[in-house]
């Protein structure tokens, strides 16, 4: 039986995959993710984004490039061997309405549930998220396509559980 659950999930799971990838208007999920980055951490480096987008470091430098060549991304002023990364007003308005447009094709998938089924499925999935969450990084990594405004830190389940590991780590 639990088997056949993990099926339905994959199943799911690749109902989400492709629905955001076509919300992405054609920039591949590794760009838009690094678009998303900065949109909500501005300042980020070639380095970082290469981790929490999960692309080797010469990757993410193409990625860059190809967005530096669209004006969605600019380059600050180096600050020794680094260089901090920003969106243009371009590349903002372009997260925007990537994350729009990708919100309101998940929120489809959710539309056969009752408005009084939807709290449920809303524990159920935040621990399910929790329960997978291992590290800081394992966050910064599965939610780098998410609208950082809407799942804060103090809501986040994938965030408050990378904390508590963090303080356990701590004690």
């Amino acid at each position: 039986m639990h088997l056949l659950d993990a099926n339905k999930l994959g199943a799911l799971g690749a109902m989400i995959r492709e629905r955001t990838e076509a919300a992405l208007g054609g920039l591949s999920p590794s760009s838009a993710a690094v678009l998303s980055m900065l949109h909500f951490k501005p300042g980020l480096t070639t380095s970082a984004l290469a981790d929490i987008v999960g692309v080797s470091q010469p990757t993410a430098v193409r990625l860059i490039d190809g967005l530096v060549e669209r004006a969605l991304v600019e380059r600050g002023k180096p600050e020794g061997r680094v260089t901090p990364l920003r969106l243009t007003g371009v590349g903002h308005t372009e997260v925007e309405a990537l994350q729009a447009q990708r919100l309101a094709a998940l929120d489809d998938l959710l539309d056969p549930l009752r408005p009084d089924e939807r709290p449920l499925f809303a524990a159920m999935l935040d621990r399910i998220l929790a329960g997978a969450t291992t590290s800081r990084a394992f966050a910064r990594t599965t939610c780098r396509l998410c609208e950082h405004d809407l799942c804060g830190p103090e809501v986040c389940p994938i965030g408050c559980r990378a904390a508590e590991l963090e303080a356990e780590q701590n004690r």
